[in-house]
């Protein structure tokens, strides 16, 4: 049985949730607009970073697996891949479980590239939560897995 999308207004405060909702959407936009900024300042936007901290943390991956990760279009990664392989940061070799496929992985100048961009986005996310104490950025993480559940439920 699906879950149902519309809930009767009279059991809620629209308003509030809007609101809450809107809170959000501004928080995604603005951090993600800061991020891309400063890492784009220090050599590399935010999407090029968040593809070699994969790498780096999970080691090599087939294209397939990188797309599935992010929701991104496999053409899209692919041509990610490409501007950093031409910058020397990434570099394809074959996959010894399918001679079809390609597995990426980093070079030694993209794990100093990554190893920089980790420091900065530590820097970044530590500058944002300095604001809060530890029980409410527990609250945060508590608050939104909540929505995230009831997201999964609904189908995302």
């Amino acid at each position: 049985m699906a879950t149902p999308l519309i809930v009767d207004p009279q059991e809620t405060d629209f308003a509030l949730q809007d609101r809450a909702s809107e809170a959000l959407r501004d928080l995604y936009r603005r951090s993600h607009r800061v991020i891309d900024r400063v890492m784009t300042e220090r050599g590399a936007s935010f999407a090029r970073t968040k593809l070699l901290l994969l790498l780096m943390e999970k080691g090599a991956l087939r294209t397939t697996d990188i797309a599935a990760k992010y929701g991104y279009a496999p053409r899209t990664v692919t041509e990610a891949i490409d501007g950093l392989e031409r910058d020397g940061l990434v570099r394809r070799e074959a996959d010894p479980d399918d001679r079809r496929a390609k597995r990426i992985s980093l070079t030694e100048e993209g794990r100093v590239v990554a190893n920089e961009a980790e420091a900065s986005r530590r820097a970044f996310v530590q500058s944002i939560f300095c604001v809060l104490g530890e029980d409410e950025q527990r609250e945060i993480i508590r608050l939104l897995g909540k929505l995230n559940d009831r997201l999964a439920e609904l189908g995302g």
